[in-house]
């Protein structure tokens, strides 16, 4: 039998139970009347203070009730969470009436593209790819290529030195040593690939970078050869107005040696902040190749002759696409390489 104030508290609970909509509102029912404060724990708290006759009753009336109301509540939360759950299918579930998304497209690197138009324009002109080691000898990285050690030229190329007496590249030319020694004349290859230097990391270093080697043995080879190959590459990567022309200077494996300067492709040779109002931007260093070298590999000079030129990518690249600083070929700033995409 029932109890007069144990049987309205049910009965709003179980009202309650019966509006709740969500998970939500049967934990505020819980807490309402089956929580530390809740109105049935109140009733049960308060059993001492009734008259001892009516204890008894009051008390398994509103034990009765609990146990109702846990049963109810536990019932009513499965239903509802099953509706939430069914609800966040619905709110999750893909429109297929919408278009389809296209997923983001990669690009080439800036560098690789240069890189590649660079052995695409040579390979039109007859020159294969050729490629070696990056961790090289001293043999093939300096002394092949008339640097012997207590040359001043070694101290152009801060070097890193790794054990047994090797160490990492410091320009792509050991590749023109290594294929020269397996390789009779002619020869016509470009050596693409990733060089190292005791740089310190500003805006125009930094201790890994990539250079382009060309070089070209044959009878009768010249400077002439040189200038006219180097004109058509400027013309080709820089636009068909595009001139170049030779400064001397020295490289201790070629002989003459020449830097080649491109006319500012931003002004046209007029003066500009890219040029520094000179009208012209250095892009390459060449040379006939020294005889020493020849002889170093086996070639004879007096049979055959040839030049060699080597261009750092980045400086092209920089050029190209007018960025001032080489940090930001490294740094996969997917910012910076969206806007060359």
């Amino acid at each position: 039998m029932g109890h007069p104030r144990v049987d309205a508290v049910a009965g709003e609970a179980r009202a309650a139970i019966g509006r709740a909509a969500s998970s939500a509102d049967l934990e505020a029912v819980r807490v309402r009347y089956l929580g530390r404060q809740g109105t049935l724990t109140q009733i049960l708290r308060t059993l001492g203070t009734l008259p001892a006759a009516e204890r008894p009753a009051v008390g398994a009336a509103a034990n009765e009730v609990k146990r109702e109301l846990e049963t109810l509540l536990e019932r009513r939360l499965r239903e509802v969470q099953a509706a939430e759950r069914r609800r966040e299918r619905a709110a999750a579930r893909p429109d297929l009436t919408l278009p389809g998304r296209r997923p983001p497209r990669g690009a080439v690197h800036p560098l690789t593209r240069v890189s590649d138009e660079i052995a695409a324009i040579f390979g039109g002109l007859g020159f294969s790819v050729a490629e070696g080691p990056e961790i090289e000898t001293d043999w093939y990285n300096f002394e092949a290529l008339n640097i012997p050690p207590d040359h001043p030229a070694r101290d152009m190329q801060d070097t890193f030195y790794l054990p047994g007496s090797l160490l990492l590249r410091t320009h792509t030319s050991p590749v023109q040593v290594r294929v020269m020694q397996t390789q009779r004349p002619p020869v016509r290859i470009i050596v693409p690939g990733r060089v190292y230097r005791r740089d310190i990391v500003d805006m125009t270093h930094s201790p890994i970078f990539h250079q382009v080697e060309g070089l070209a043995v044959d009878r009768d080879v010249s400077m002439a050869d040189l200038k006219g190959t180097l004109e058509l590459f400027a013309r080709q990567m820089f636009g068909a107005r595009s001139r170049i022309r030779f400064r001397p200077s020295f490289f201790p494996f070629t002989e003459p040696s020449a830097e080649v300067d491109v006319v500012c492709f931003r002004c046209g040779g007029d003066g500009c902040r890219v040029c520094k109002q000179s009208g012209w931007l250095e892009i390459l260093g060449s040379g006939m190749v020294h005889p020493t070298v020849l002889r170093n590999v086996g070639y004879d000079p007096e049979e055959v002759t040839g030049w060699a030129f080597g261009m750092g990518i980045e400086r092209i690249a920089m050029l190209r696409y007018g960025i001032d600083d080489i940090r930001l070929f490294f740094e996969n700033d997917v910012r910076f390489l969206r806007q060359l995409a």
